[in-house]
């Protein structure tokens, strides 16, 4: 409900990916399977093993304004026009949609961060790069409880939109924000 979408696109190193312990291998997986602390402990271990990485975001504003799924585009789109170091051949896209605008070959992966380690490796370290985030706003916009929620929906974030209303993080086209009458 607050927060900007992030995307990261991640070019592994496939030969220092199969290098690491098959244990270490297997904690590299959907980001939304893992504690904070392990998605934090893997953002070295990914940086080590990637030729390149990057994350690209789209504000609050950019979703009101294209739509959850076209401002996930454009965070993807942001994210791969930061890849300096080595150009991809393909792009592995997680879903059932191409990168709209993305002039590199793609293949799509449904369930592609449970699937494919690059898929995987972008998740965590989206994942991370947001909540980070989120958590720095927490200092500047104290009402919300950020630092707990990082944004989403939970009846602590909501009971703090009932008491303080919204502020620029806030995404006023989700429900339930889009049915409060301050908006």
């Amino acid at each position: 409900m607050a927060g900007p979408v992030v995307a990261a696109c991640v070019v592994l190193d496939y030969k220092k990916l199969a290098a690491l312990d098959a244990k270490t291998r297997s904690k590299i997986r959907d980001s939304k399977t893992l504690s904070a602390l392990q998605r934090f402990d893997l953002l070295n271990i990914i940086a080590d093993i990637s030729l390149d990485y990057a994350v690209g975001t789209a504000t609050a504003r950019d979703i009101e304004g294209v739509g959850i799924l076209n401002a996930t585009f454009l965070a993807m789109n942001d994210a791969i026009a930061q890849i300096l170091k080595v150009t991809p051949d393909l792009l592995l896209v997680d879903g059932n949609q191409n990168i709209r605008g993305q002039i590199i070959k793609q293949q799509t992966i449904v369930k592609g961060d449970s699937l494919c380690f690059s898929i995987a490796a972008a998740s965590i370290i989206a994942k991370e790069h947001r909540d980070h985030y989120m958590r720095e706003q927490a200092a500047v916009h104290p009402h919300w409880g950020f630092e707990r929620h990082v944004g989403y929906g939970t009846a602590q974030h909501i009971a703090a939109i009932h008491s303080h209303g919204i502020c620029h993080l806030h995404r006023k086209n989700f429900a339930p924000i889009r049915e409060m009458s301050f908006v």
